[in-house]
């Protein structure tokens, strides 16, 4: 496994990061693919060992029970200060209320049986509170001890540039990650979003990296659980599939050149952009021993022209409007 620092911080990251959405009870109805408490426990226990020591969780998810899971199963495995784990607030009551913050993080640090947060990300951006309580209630976080660094997930660029500057003249904490949609299916944020991240150095730690699957197996739709039931998945990807299709077949291409899968092509392609850490979701243990083979892939510059080509512009899916 390589690692690499977030941002100008001091917390040395996995670039692979272990997303936790599909750890949690299916009976919260969240997400009705996730695997239950031993089969989640199994997954975390194994990437430990491979390296990967990045986990990324959500207040939200399979109703907070994903926190349980990957909060258990690292305490009875490994010493707190050999992990980096993140969660995110927002999609709850009152958003990004000073009020939802402070009360979100206590019940997400309850959760996951520990004392502090290494990242704690806005889910979104929120039109309901204003930005300076939001980033005020975050530095007071910060201070208190309660969580080490912030970050954001999907946004407008505008907004994004508008918090960082909020936060630069009140001399509050700064935002080191930005977890945003971002893989070879999906590229809008290059316009003006990672340009914001790279003008004030905010790692960028993309969700949905390998598309829902979609750039990890030859057959765009499978028969796993996941592929039947994750209505969001179907709506970021499924509308576009006869313009896509072209780039996942570049992608396969690729791999059998190189004898490798097509997922580490796609998270290969990801650190050639500059991906500080790939965020990825996995349910068996052999995707994670794939996956870790991505760092012995270097594309060349044709090729990854070739992996870019046949992009058009999509539909903005991840930030949310007014």
């Amino acid at each position: 496994m390589k690692y690499a620092y977030l941002s100008d911080t001091n917390l040395k990251v996995s670039r692979i990061c272990l997303g936790c959405m599909s750890y949690g009870d299916r009976s919260s109805k969240h997400h009705l693919w996730t695997l239950d408490e031993k089969d989640s426990t199994d997954i975390i226990h194994h990437a430990v060992d491979l390296g990967i020591n990045f986990f990324d969780t959500a207040n939200n998810y399979s109703a907070g029970t994903s926190e349980v899971y990957l909060g258990k199963a690292l305490k009875n495995y490994v010493s707190r200060d050999k992990v980096i784990i993140a969660s995110k607030v927002y999609k709850n009551e009152g958003f990004l209320s000073k009020e939802a913050i402070f009360r979100e993080i206590d019940g997400t640090l309850t959760r996951l049986g520990t004392d502090y947060l290494d990242l704690y990300v806005i889910h979104r951006f929120d039109y309901h509170t204003p930005m300076e309580e939001t980033l005020e209630a975050l530095n007071e976080l910060v201070k208190v001890g309660k969580v080490r660094e912030i970050g954001a997930s999907s946004m407008f660029g505008y907004q994004f540039h508008n918090m960082i500057l909020i936060s630069k003249e009140h001399g509050w904490k700064q935002f080191k990650t930005m977890q945003n949609h971002y893989n070879l299916l999906y590229r809008e944020d290059e316009r003006e979003l990672i340009p914001v991240c790279k003008q004030f150095n905010v790692s960028l730690t993309p969700h949905s990296s390998l598309a829902a699957g979609r750039l990890a197996r030859k057959d765009w739709t499978n028969e796993s659980l996941r592929s039947q039931v994750d209505t969001v998945a179907m709506k970021k990807y499924d509308r576009t599939r006869e313009q896509d299709a072209e780039i996942a077949q570049r992608v396969y291409e690729i791999s059998i050149n190189h004898n490798v899968s097509m997922g580490d092509v796609a998270l290969a392609w990801q650190q050639s952009r500059g991906v500080t850490s790939s965020i990825i979701g996995a349910t068996k243990k052999d995707y994670l021993d794939d996956l870790v083979r991505a760092f012995d892939v270097s594309l060349t510059e044709e090729e990854i022209k070739y992996l870019e080509e046949p992009y058009v512009a999509h539909e903005l899916f991840g930030p949310i409007r007014e």
